[in-house]
């Protein structure tokens, strides 16, 4: 017998089942926001993430599978898919649209048959993805001496890995719905370290180099031809009004062909990188750039000296 399910005390290991019950119970109650209980339907992270896959190889045929795809079959191949995809994801997203605040008492027929518009609308937009996603795939083996290939590219890049995933979940976003997204963006970050809001407007050809760190946000728009390192961060002045700030222009506008190196900070709504604009590592940048520019950083004074050091101690706290 299970003696915790049947809030007995545990002796041995000096277990206070019923005081612990107790209290669990009292803290369901006390942050409901915390816990589903009565909910006959939750979104399915792990379904979403398969079908965040079975999409990847419907993008990408024959990269991604455990098997070779002959050519005269890929038809069928993807067919298969996308059916998958189509059932699961058409289930998802009306269960995603019964958490809206607007459709909170929805009839499930109606939220059925809202996602299954939605869903097939989203995946009529396959063929317009992988022509965009062909870009993007071309400008990472265009931007990066250290690739050999664009198989390399897709198959070991993190940086088209999150592309992808953005590109998918934005065009949910776009159609307004809920969750869904940010758990597939977000998944993307927990996978490689880059954080791209779904939200974010990305244009065509679009290269991330290493990537960790780099972080785009909501309303960030980013026109064609950019490339961004590791560390870059895409972000808003400030949060501290908090949900008040919902809705507003709060990241910055990259115009085309901008190259942004490493450890860059480009901040705020109202700020506009123009065309043409290089933007050296480290700079922090909150105003306006004009087109055809380059922005850097002073370089920090480093101080050099021979022979041992007199007071080990005063190192004793560097990480290295």
């Amino acid at each position: 017998m299970n003696e915790l399910a049947n809030g007995k005390e545990n002796h041995a290991d000096g277990l206070q089942a019923d005081k612990l019950l107790d209290a669990l119970q009292e803290s369901y109650e006390a942050h409901p926001e915390t816990t589903r209980m009565n909910v006959q339907n939750i979104l399915n992270r792990d379904l979403l993430t398969d079908i965040l896959e079975k999409l990847r190889e419907i993008l990408f045929p024959g990269f991604y599978d455990r098997s070779r795809i002959r050519a005269e079959y890929v038809r069928f191949i993807a067919g298969e898919k996308l059916e998958y995809v189509q059932h699961h994801l058409t289930k998802q997203v009306s269960i995603a649209l019964g958490t809206d605040e607007l459709c909170v008492d929805c009839e499930r027929s109606v939220l059925q048959a809202r996602a299954e518009a939605l869903v097939n609308d989203f995946l009529n937009q396959l063929p317009a993805l992988r022509e965009i996603l062909a870009t993007d795939v071309q400008a990472g083996y265009d931007g990066d001496p250290a690739a050999y290939s664009t198989d390399e590219i897709i198959l070991s890049y993190p940086g088209l890995s999150a592309i992808t995933t953005y590109r998918i979940a934005h065009e949910l976003w776009i159609r307004k719905i809920p969750l869904i997204p940010r758990i597939m963006t977000e998944y993307a970050h927990s996978k490689t370290g880059i954080d791209i809001h779904p939200g974010a407007t990305i244009g065509r050809y679009f290269f991330i180099d290493h990537g960790t760190g780099i972080v785009i946000g909501e309303t960030t728009i980013i026109g064609d031809n950019v490339k961004i390192y590791q560390g870059v961060t895409l972000g808003g002045l400030s949060t501290r009004k908090g949900q008040a700030l919902k809705g507003t222009k709060r990241h910055p506008t990259i115009g085309n062909k901008v190259t942004i190196y490493s450890g860059a900070s480009i901040l705020g709504g109202e700020t506009v990188i123009g065309d043409n604009v290089t933007v050296g590592g480290n700079t922090f940048i909150v105003t306006s750039v004009p087109a055809d520019m380059r922005v850097s950083a002073r370089a920090p004074e480093l101080e050099y000296s021979h022979g041992p050091v007199e007071h080990p101690e005063d190192y004793s706290d560097w990480v290295i």
